[in-house]
């Protein structure tokens, strides 16, 4: 409304068409709820009146669907449905749904209010703000027609009876239909800014985004572990098996080789294998180690300690299995601190300590070593606390100059089953 041209644009008169379909929407409403209202109180009884009242209750979804398109003639910002998609088809699953919903509510109560207070007021404003204007503009026709060029009424209240001040008239209805414009789009964003308040929210598209977000966030974290999974497998029953044959064949074919430099070849040969065979099964366990799948936490920690080289105490107590995701997680949140305490601290000894309770899995990682750690710095902690925060954990960091360093780590997760302690 403040540009130049909002007088020439096609903005004014959509604002009139949304407040004149608001007058005419609320009529309809209005009378479609008084004959379902009329027809709840004729017919009283239990068996027939309990499902005119679910029909009642439903009235606004149709009434707000009407309204989120009606929007588009004043907002260009599409308006989403936020009812949620019914969990299994036919009619039952799709009415305990909706009846089940704030929004479906919430668009009554919008219903109620539009066809009782609304309309009117769209109704007034169209009516002060274009049609009296209009009819000024329109006094010299109507002079010329209806009062045979002797007379007319403006706005049925004030009679003229000549030309110049019907032609005055007409250029004052001009400068009064260019503010008006003004006025039509004041009321029209002012209303549809209550419509969206009221059925469609930006708060509420915000909510139902953030909520979809951190499901697809989830699902995604799920895929991940899957695929990290099958690649632990492909490698560990393909590329192991095949890597374990070469290396038995070239170990065989070096005992049958007779001494020379055919043999230190194959011997050459066999130790390479040796170390590729070593290296591929570090891959394999550091995509996704076996123990952790078969034993859970509590064991693959312990055997992540054994391969430190810094000595390392673990005292963690966990009752049962967690959440595949949460597991993983956990594990290679202590692997990469412990990978870092052997790096970078220069620590005499680390340790483990956990445990779950209140619905959180809690993990500590403590060493003596030098401290002065910065998340900041653009180490693999920051990593960690992007790979805790995607499952809605809490990772903090205290290292002081001169240590020891302590990591805690929290995930918001329940137990899905006894433990393995036959690791």
């Amino acid at each position: 409304m403040s540009r130049p041209g909002f007088l020439l644009s096609a903005w004014p008169w959509r604002s009139a068409a949304y407040l004149l379909t608001g007058a005419v929407t609320g009529v309809a409403a209005l009378v479609a709820i008084v004959t379902v209202v009329t027809v709840c109180g004729a017919l009283a009884i239990v068996v027939v009146g309990l499902p005119l009242l679910v029909v009642v209750a439903l009235s606004g979804i149709p009434v707000a669907s009407v309204e989120r398109r009606r929007l588009r003639l004043i907002d260009r910002n599409r308006v989403s449905d936020r009812h949620r998609v019914p969990a299994a088809p036919g009619l039952w699953a799709w009415l305990t749904t909706r009846l089940r919903e704030q929004a479906t509510w919430r668009e009554l109560g919008y219903a109620l209010l539009f066809a009782v207070l609304l309309w009117p007021v769209d109704a007034l404003a169209i009516t002060v703000a274009l049609f009296f204007p209009l009819s000024m503009v329109a006094t010299p026709l109507l002079m010329a027609t209806v009062g045979d060029g002797h007379e007319t009424k403006v706005l049925k209240q004030w009679t003229v009876t000549t030309w110049p001040t019907a032609f005055g008239v007409a250029v004052l209805g001009l400068l009064l239909l260019g503010l008006c414009c003004y006025v039509l789009g004041a009321a029209a964003g002012a209303r549809a800014e209550l419509t969206r308040l009221l059925i469609a929210s930006r708060e509420g598209e915000l909510g139902a985004k953030v909520v979809e977000l951190a499901r697809s966030r989830v699902r995604l974290v799920d895929a991940f572990e899957a695929e990290r999974r099958r690649i632990e497998r492909d490698l560990h029953d393909g590329a192991q098996q095949r890597l374990v044959a070469l290396t038995m064949a070239l170990g065989l074919a070096r005992l049958d080789a007779p001494p020379g430099p055919l043999a230190d070849q194959l011997t050459k040969a066999h130790a390479e294998a040796g170390k590729a065979l070593a290296e591929l099964r570090e891959l394999i366990h550091g995509i996704h180690p076996k123990v952790l799948t078969d034993y859970g936490l509590q064991a693959a920690v312990a055997d992540a300690a054994d391969r430190c080289v810094v000595p390392v105490d673990v005292d963690l107590d966990l009752p049962g299995r967690l959440p595949r995701a949460v597991e993983s997680a956990a594990y290679f949140v202590v692997c990469e601190t412990l990978a870092n305490v052997a790096k970078h601290s220069g620590a005499d000894r680390a340790r483990v300590s956990g445990g779950h309770r209140d619905g959180r899995l809690f993990l500590k990682v403590r060493d003596d070593g030098r401290g002065g750690a910065d998340a900041s710095a653009g180490s693999g902690l920051t990593g960690l606390a992007d790979r805790v925060s995607v499952l809605d954990g809490r990772l903090a960091l205290t290292s002081p100059p001169g240590g020891p360093t302590l990591l805690r780590v929290e995930f918001p997760c329940e137990l899905t089953r006894p433990a393995d302690r036959s690791a």
